[in-house]
């Protein structure tokens, strides 16, 4: 068995190992949720060798180079303030959603004008505008960690992957018969998924760009879809008010998470890949046992329905944002409610963790992004100045820079 390389993915409490079996690329989790900056280093990678065949003596200084960056991440100071570094004027029409690479160099932005254009995060430069497709680019990725490919997913019904150092188109998926509203490329890189208005989900290969597997089974449209870790299964979340979850090889529906009185609005697995939550327009987000499908908490508070959810990285918080203008923050081992984040004058669309977990990012219809104390739900920055509604926003890896998309046209850097 040859081993290929590591990664460290991008959002990990942990390490993935990427190895070769049989002529065909597989990986690994190994989880440090458990980390601290006072653990001993030697001790863990020792534990990590026994533990992990797949760690030989030649690759141990490897695992401890990137657990004492890890190391490095949990015991850095949180009192970064931004400031505003760049207004891009970026597209014609309102934009629809922004993402990072992994290394936080380049981010994409979707919009309206049938374009995702892809910006250079130091300068604020555009590096290339994507075109072709023949209506709303809605959802967008980078296929991190590696980010040399970026998936668009349109309202025209189809996908669309390219090259993200050229701007090169290489594939157009078509064969949906609806909007294409969500999309993710699997952690191997090798599948793209995308989930769609005529209530199916696909698979594409990479490399082929052919159709790998149709999943078929609910009875509306797909609006959130999500891989695990380990990129065996995905979950699919539908407007019939259930999430259904698949085996990725053989298309197969594992489970189906029946209990929200609503349509879904997000669903995601936590790193380990041993829980989902999922958030309904039932103003409730669920936890649910990702590998018997049983539902394991409801977690209830909000008073309008619930538009986005998230893990930390590590799992162990959960952050819902509402409708009703607030967000708040759940533990996932005692299911209770240990911050509510309140400030914001119209609903919320988005929230995300940085990477240590220490802050939370929401974007608003107020037109503004906040920015939270995970632990304490204090409002610690108000970012200012777009003048129409914010859909999307998002930390970088190191959580030094957040950018802010908006129904104004605009898109903004933060440093």
């Amino acid at each position: 068995m040859k081993l290929k390389r590591f990664l460290l993915r991008y959002y990990p409490p942990g390490i993935i190992l990427e190895y070769e079996k049989g002529g065909e690329m597989k990986t690994k989790s190994i989880d440090l949720l458990d980390l601290t900056p006072s653990t001993d280093i030697d001790t863990l990678v020792e534990e990590i060798r026994r533990a992990e065949p797949l760690v030989t003596v030649s690759r141990i200084q490897q695992v401890k180079y990137l657990i004492v960056r890890l190391q490095e991440k949990l015991s850095q100071q949180d009192d970064h303030k931004f400031y505003l570094f760049k207004v891009l004027r970026a597209h014609i029409l309102p934009l629809t959603n922004v993402a990072f690479n992994k290394s936080g160099s380049s981010f994409i932005t979707g919009s309206y004008d049938r374009t995702c254009k892809v910006w250079d995060t130091a300068s604020g430069e555009e590096l290339h505008t994507l075109e072709g497709h023949r209506n709303v680019v809605y959802a967008i990725a980078f296929n991190n960690p590696y980010g040399d490919k970026i998936a668009t997913g349109s309202f025209d019904k189809t996908c669309k992957l390219w090259s993200a150092e050229t701007g090169k188109c290489y594939h157009t998926f078509r064969g949906h018969t609806a909007e294409i509203v969500c999309l993710s490329f699997n952690p191997q890189s090798t599948l793209v998924a995308t989930g769609s208005m005529d209530t199916t989900a696909k698979l594409w290969d990479v490399q082929t760009g052919e159709e790998a597997v149709t999943l078929t089974g609910h009875s509306a449209e797909i609006i959130s879809l999500s891989f695990n870790t380990t990129g065996d299964r995905i979950i699919t979340g539908s407007f019939d008010h259930t999430v259904s979850v698949w085996d990725v090889g053989s298309g197969r529906r594992v489970n189906t998470l029946i209990g929200h009185r609503g349509e879904i609005s997000s669903a995601q697995f936590n790193w380990d890949c041993s829980l989902i939550a999922t958030g309904s327009m039932d103003k409730t987000c669920m936890l649910w046992d990702a590998l018997n499908g049983k539902c394991v908490a409801t977690l209830t508070g909000h008073e309008d329905e619930v538009l986005d959810v998230c893990f930390d990285y590590t799992g162990q918080l959960i952050a819902t944002a509402s409708a009703d203008g607030t967000a708040r923050v759940y533990s996932a081992a005692t299911k209770k409610c240990t911050a509510k984040l309140e400030g914001h004058e119209s609903e919320i669309s988005k929230i995300c963790f940085n990477a240590q977990g220490s802050r939370i990012l929401t974007g608003s219809a107020d037109k503004t992004a906040r920015l939270w104390d995970s632990h304490t739900g204090q409002c610690l920055q108000v970012l200012e100045g777009h003048t129409d509604e914010i859909f999307s926003c998002a930390f970088n890896y190191e959580g030094t820079t957040v950018i802010t998309g908006s129904k104004d046209n605009t898109c903004r850097i933060w440093r």
